[in-house]
């Protein structure tokens, strides 16, 4: 345990991988997916694949975690020696988890919690956990980890796109995205999260082909001027497409340090439908 006996919660939306949750003993806290007949816990009872070879059947809601759920790991953390804790949630733009663990972590007086909105989905939520285990490593101090975590969270950005907005419509996430525009000419967003964290169309372009193109140009643009970043290539359902990407992209960002790719979580499936595509560039500045 390390000296300010200091743990790290993350939510499953944040899409940190295993590998990171196991070397650096972070707990996670995962949301709900709700068909008619059962509900799932995210990545432990239901599995991505899961969840994309029902959709045509059905398409389940997602939740929140219970009050009762964010109160058992909490009080694990504090069983378990912790004095202090640093809670990594997705956008509260995009998702009520960051609310609610505010609001419960602010009953523990024995416990001291710092609820970091990270206005940002996927690993680009999860990298900032990342970058806290490793502040812990370095040795840091509870308040300068947090100051950092918060300086740090416009330095994080996430590109994406999808096959259809049918999923995002539909599961109420659609934010400022336009749902509706664009059939006919085939065109398609590429998405990204605001200053607010809510989505939005940075642009529109025709084709999937040359989104993905458009995408992978404006993360190699927002890291050309950077000394050290972060990289996340993610998909839904997108493997092969997913392996194109890193392919061609990584040789193209030399100060990279950390890399990140993989599957995103069941609960983001839900809301992209198969298809998704993302990459993520966080700065570091250490």
């Amino acid at each position: 345990m390390n000296q300010e006996k200091i743990a790290i919660l993350v939510d499953s939306g944040c899409n940190v991988p295993n590998e990171y949750i196991k070397k650096y003993g972070m707990y996670t806290l995962p949301l709900k997916i709700i068909y008619k007949d059962k509900e799932h816990l995210d990545g432990i009872t239901i599995q991505a694949e899961d969840v994309y070879h029902k959709l045509e059947v059905e398409i389940p809601k997602t939740s929140l975690p219970s009050g009762e759920e964010i109160e058992r790991i909490l009080d694990q953390i504090k069983a378990d020696g912790y004095k202090k804790v640093i809670v990594v949630t997705i956008s509260s733009g995009l998702s009520g988890t960051n609310n609610i663990c505010r609001l419960i972590a602010s009953s523990y007086d024995d416990l001291e919690c710092y609820i970091l909105d990270t206005k940002n989905i996927s690993i680009g939520a999860g990298f900032h956990a990342i970058q806290a285990a490793r502040y812990i490593e370095k040795g840091m101090s509870f308040e300068e980890i947090c100051n950092k975590l918060e300086k740090g969270v416009p330095k994080c950005k996430v590109y994406f796109v999808l096959e259809t907005l049918e999923y995002l419509q539909k599961g109420g996430r659609i934010g400022l995205v336009a749902s509706l525009f664009g059939n006919a000419l085939n065109l398609k967003p590429i998405i990204s999260c605001n200053e607010e964290g809510i989505y939005y169309t940075v642009s529109k372009v025709r084709g999937r082909k040359q989104s993905i193109s458009k995408m992978k140009t404006y993360a190699l643009n927002d890291a050309k001027d950077l000394k050290k970043y972060n990289v996340a290539i993610m998909h839904g359902d997108a493997k092969e497409i997913c392996e194109e990407m890193v392919n061609d992209v990584l040789p193209q960002l030399p100060n990279m340090d950390l890399f990140v790719t993989g599957q995103i979580s069941p609960a983001l499936g839900v809301h992209t439908g198969p298809g998704a595509l993302g990459i993520c560039i966080q700065e570091i500045d250490e």
